[in-house]
C-alpha cells in the first residue's frame, strides 16, 4: 500500500502543480483511478488544505510540486484511510523521488508539526473564507450578492462529489426497462421523467448494461431539460451551435427525426461528437467551424430550432471539474459574457420565424445568465422569451446548476 501511496503522491504532485501554474486538469486525459481521486479531492478542498499550510510555513513555498504534494498529503491524513505516520514517510520518499532532496526536511517537519497540532488546527478552524468555503474569495463574493439567501448551499455543493445520471435512449429501451435490468444485477437506481435514471452511487460505465451497445448515456439530469424544452418535432431543420462533447446532440437525435447540424471550433472535442454519436447508432452532419462566424459555416438556410449551449466559467460543475474554481478569474465572467452575447446575435440571424432558440449554460452567474437575456432582448425586438420553470437551477444532490431561457423569433 505504502509504494502505491508513494507512486500515487508524485503523478498527483506533477499533475497538480501543472494546475496550480495554469493548465486545466482535462489535458491529463485518463488517470490511474487513486491518482485522479488524489487530484480530485485535493482541488475539492485546496483552499482549505492551502489554508492549514499558511499556518503551519514560516514562508511561501515557491517550488509548486513540493506545495502540492504538502497539499495531497495532509488530505490523504484528513482521509484517515492510510496511517498517518505512514502517509508521512510516504510524502517524505515521494520528495526525494520528484527531486526535492533539499525540502526532505520540510516535508517531514511540516506534516509532522500539522499531526502534532491536528486537533487544535481543527478546532479553531479555517481562518479565512476561502478556507472554509474552499472557493476563491471573489467566487465566495459574487455568489454571495447574487443570491443573499441560498449562496452558502450553492458552494457546499460545489465542494461535493457530483451524482451520477443516465439518460436511456428512448429509441431502444425505456426507464422503466432499463431501471429493472440495473435491479437484476444489483445497482440501485431511481427512475426520473421519462429518460432519466439516478444511480445511488456512481458507477464504471462498464458496469451499465448495455452502455456499449447505446441504450443509455452520462448526463446529469439538468443537462437533459435541453431537448424536451427545444419542441422537437420530425422534419425539422436543427442547430446545435456548440455541441461537444455531445450529449445533448444525442438526446435531440433520440427524442425527433430531425436534421441536425453540429459545430465545434475544436477539432479534438469535435470527435467526441462523432464517437458518441456512433455509439448510439446516430447521425449528424458535424463541423469544425466558430458557430459566431456565419460566412465559414452558414448556407443561408435558416433553422427552425438552434440550442446555443453557450461557452461559460462552468461555475455550476465545479464538483466535477474543482480544477475550474482554482483557474478562473473573476475577470473571465466579463470575457465568457463578451463570447456569449457575439453567439446570440450571430444565431439570431439563422433563426427562422416563429422559431425557437434555448439559450443554455452550466453557470450560475447571473451575467452569463438572466442578465446576459435581458440584455439581449433589449437589443432585439423581433424576440419574445417564452416562460418556463426554474430558469435558474441551482446545484443540489440531485443535478448540477444549469440555466436555459427559451427565446422564440415573433413573425413579421
Amino acid at each position: 500500500m505504502n509504494a502505491t501511496l508513494s507512486e500515487s503522491f508524485i503523478r498527483a504532485s506533477h499533475v497538480l502543480a501543472r494546475v496550480y501554474a495554469g493548465t486545466s486538469l482535462a489535458e491529463f486525459g485518463a488517470l490511474e483511478p487513486a491518482v485522479q481521486d488524489l487530484c480530485l479531492g485535493t482541488l475539492r478542498d485546496y483552499g482549505y488544505l492551502d489554508g492549514i499550510l499558511s499556518e503551519l510555513l514560516q514562508r511561501p513555498i515557491t517550488d509548486l510540486e513540493v506545495r502540492a504534494l504538502l497539499n495531497c498529503a495532509v488530505r490523504e491524513i484528513q482521509r484517515g484511510k492510510a496511517n498517518e505516520y505512514a502517509v508521512v514517510n510516504e510524502a517524505v520518499n515521494a520528495c526525494m523521488k520528484l527531486g526535492y532532496p533539499a525540502a526532505k526536511g520540510l516535508v517531514n517537519g511540516v506534516l509532522r508539526n500539522y499531526l502534532r497540532h491536528r486537533v487544535e488546527i481543527e478546532a479553531r478552524g479555517p481562518q479565512s473564507e476561502a478556507a472554509q468555503w474552499r472557493h476563491p474569495q471573489w467566487w465566495v463574493d459574487t455568489l454571495r450578492a447574487a443570491y443573499p439567501g441560498q449562496w452558502r448551499e450553492i458552494l457546499a455543493a460545489g465542494n461535493q462529489h457530483p451524482p451520477m445520471s443516465l439518460r436511456i435512449n428512448r429509441r431502444r429501451t425505456t426507464v422503466e426497462d432499463y431501471a429493472a435490468r440495473l435491479s437484476e444485477i444489483g445497482i440501485e437506481a431511481l427512475a426520473q421523467g421519462e429518460v432519466g435514471v439516478a444511480l445511488a452511487a456512481p458507477r464504471p460505465v462498464a458496469q451499465l448494461p448495455g452502455f456499449a451497445e447505446g441504450d443509455v448515456s452520462v448526463q446529469d439530469l439538468a443537462a437533459q431539460r435541453a431537448a424536451p424544452l427545444l419542441d422537437l418535432h420530425d422534419g425539422m431543420r436543427v442547430l446545435d451551435a456548440c455541441a461537444a462533447p455531445g450529449g445533448k446532440a444525442a438526446h435531440i437525435l433520440e427524442s425527433a427525426d430531425v436534421n441536425l447540424l453540429a459545430l465545434d471550433r475544436d477539432p479534438l472535442r469535435a470527435q467526441r461528437i462523432e464517437d458518441n454519436l456512433r455509439r448510439l447508432s446516430l447521425h449528424a452532419e458535424i463541423r469544425v467551424t466558430d458557430a459566431a462566424a456565419l460566412g465559414g459555416w452558414w448556407d443561408g438556410k435558416t433553422f427552425d430550432r438552434i440550442l446555443l449551449d453557450a461557452p461559460c466559467t462552468a461555475s455550476g460543475v465545479v464538483r466535477r471539474h474543482p480544477d475550474i474554481k482554482w483557474l478562473r478569474r473573476v475577470d473571465d465572467i466579463g470575457r465568457f459574457a463578451g463570447q456569449q452575447r457575439a453567439l446570440l446575435d450571430s444565431l439570431w440571424r439563422v433563426l427562422s420565424p416563429g422559431g425557437k432558440l434555448l439559450y443554455v449554460t452550466c453557470s450560475v452567474f447571473p451575467a452569463e445568465n438572466a442578465s446576459q437575456v435581458d440584455a439581449f432582448l433589449s437589443r432585439h425586438a423581433d424576440a419574445r422569451r417564452m416562460a418556463i420553470a426554474d430558469e435558474q437551477l441551482l446545484p443540489n444532490g440531485r443535478h448540477d446548476g444549469f440555466y436555459y431561457a427559451l427565446l422564440v423569433k415573433q413573425s413579421g
